[in-house]
């Protein structure tokens, strides 16, 4: 009997259209109109993390691509058309509103973007077309990054490498609630398929999860995910401390 190979999933990153312009061109071009945009454009501020610290509100997207190298992915939250309604999932969530010229479709989805290095953000865009929606989400998602806490804290690993979350948290958003518990090294993501998109853009290699509800609605489900991961930051948990 031959042995299946475990296949992992790798995040490549995102091949560019013709005419997309890359990162260093992005930042390159950039004009600034905030001061925060400013202080990074002139080497003032060096880090996400002093941003982060001090609460201020990102506002260009641009800011993150100077800071950090990002990368993106979509999550399947639609539904392609098929026999008696099962379709393939896929990244893009069609809907239709009635005119008195006829149907017009609009595309939604929902992007994901970090630096595999305890940094992540999600956004969602809804457009007539599918890649301006899929710009939108990335941008949103850059706009809202966010800091994870990593560590090595379950009972039977005693390693020094930062692989998973320092410690059991909760989260909750509309009917679904999660929660993910620190796992041993090599134990690898015990999660939902598209919460593992989320969970190795932000650097967590190993975890357990737990999930109550209707888990089948991705946005609800990433949403709790994220909400989880943004109470290991260590400015969360003062205000939990302070409650």
């Amino acid at each position: 009997m031959k042995k299946k190979k475990k296949l992992t999933e790798v995040i490549e990153p995102r091949v560019l259209r013709r005419g997309e312009k890359t990162r260093e061109q992005i930042v390159s071009e950039w004009e600034p109109k905030t001061q925060l945009g400013r202080d990074v454009k002139d080497g003032k501020v060096k880090s996400i993390d002093e941003i982060l610290e001090k609460n201020k509100k990102i506002l260009e997207s641009e800011i993150t691509d100077a800071l950090l190298n990002l990368k993106s992915d979509l999550l399947s939250i639609g539904q392609s058309k098929g026999k008696f309604g099962g379709g393939k999932r896929r990244a893009w969530r069609q809907t239709q509103r009635k005119t008195q010229e006829g149907n017009i479709a609009s595309f939604s989805t929902l992007a994901v973007v970090g630096d595999e290095n305890g940094h992540v953000g999600i956004g969602s865009g809804k457009a007539k077309e599918t890649l301006p929606a899929r710009d939108k989400s990335i941008r949103k998602a850059k706009l809202n990054i966010f800091r994870v806490s990593r560590g090595c804290s379950s009972f039977d690993c005693f390693c020094s490498e930062l692989h998973t979350i320092p410690f059991t948290v909760k989260g909750k958003s509309g009917g679904v609630k999660i929660i993910l518990m620190p796992a041993p090294q090599g134990t690898g993501l015990v999660v939902a398929n598209e919460l593992k998109k989320v969970l190795k853009l932000a650097g967590i290699k190993d975890v357990y999860s737990k999930t109550f509800g209707k888990k089948r609605t991705t946005f609800n489900i990433v949403k709790a995910c994220i909400d989880a991961l943004n109470k290991t930051n260590p400015k969360q948990l003062r205000k939990e401390i302070k409650k």
